[in-house]
């Protein structure tokens, strides 16, 4: 059991140090990553779709590279926005790893991408756990999920740094209790943005949008406080001199990059 931890441990550490050089690689070109994480069919593309329109319509240079098991499908759906799209296959993989991000980003990246986003893999328990090399994490929850999903995925919704509700144009046609929702978020993550949004109208997109263009001015964001046990977990325990660490964490996750105060979301409905 101990060698298993270790092994995970080991994994994560090298993911954690790629996102570290992704991230400074990224910074050091004046890109600003958004990872989107959701569970399949939360409206994650659609909204993607949406937001990469209106960035493309008001000249901002975004980027964006869509993850899946298989199919081309979404690429070829997001590049009708007119911004540059690349498909990532993992092959059976259920998440983005850092250093997969990197290969696929060196020699396509356009030079003067503002903002790139990363539609991970449709999942909300394997992905949470990588550092993307992010400076936002966004997570996405359908109003047609239930108001429960916080609570179901701690550690996905426990490291966001903006938690979006997708889908409210049809919130009271599946009787979607939103007050919950925000109770739940909160329980898991305090303090944490929400923001409620429909691709079908539009609504919350260009706050959205703001939000994140804000992030790559340098405005802060959100520190989760599920991010800051992993600090003092990570500057408490040391590995030996093969990098392993033979203390197990509590729940195996929170393997996130620190952020600073949280930033006011335009336009994000307040909870109740």
């Amino acid at each position: 059991m101990c060698r298993v931890v270790d092994l995970r441990q080991a994994v994560l550490a090298k993911n954690d140090a790629g996102a570290v050089e992704l991230r400074e690689h990224l910074a050091a070109r004046g890109t600003a990553e958004v990872n989107l994480l959701s569970s399949p069919g939360s409206g994650k593309t659609a909204l993607l779709e949406l937001l990469l329109a209106r960035a493309v319509a008001g000249g901002i240079t975004v980027a964006a590279v869509t993850a899946d098991l298989a199919t081309e499908n979404d690429a070829r759906r997001l590049a009708r926005a007119g911004a540059p799209v690349k498909q990532v296959l993992t092959d059976g993989l259920c998440h983005l790893e850092a250093g997969m991000l990197r290969e696929h980003l060196d020699g396509w990246l356009p030079r003067d991408t503002r903002v790139l986003f990363v539609e991970n893999v449709g999942n909300l328990v394997c992905p949470a756990s990588y550092d993307l090399g992010e400076s936002l994490r966004i997570v996405l929850g359908s109003v047609t999920e239930g108001e429960d999903k916080p609570l179901k995925y701690p550690t996905a919704f426990g490291l966001a740094h903006l938690v979006v509700i997708t889908k409210t144009d049809i919130a009271e046609a599946v009787e979607f209790d939103a007050a919950a929702f925000h109770r739940n978020v909160r329980q898991v993550n305090p303090g944490v943005p929400v923001l409620e949004t429909s691709a079908r109208t539009g609504a919350g997109v260009d706050e959205l949008l703001a939000l994140i263009l804000g992030v790559t001015d340098g405005a802060p964001v959100h520190r989760p406080v599920l991010a800051r046990q992993h600090e003092r977990y990570l500057h408490h325990h040391h590995g030996d001199e093969d990098g392993h660490t033979h203390d197990s964490v509590e729940d195996g996750h929170s393997h996130e990059h620190p952020a600073a105060a949280p930033v006011p979301v335009p336009g994000a409905a307040d909870a109740p």
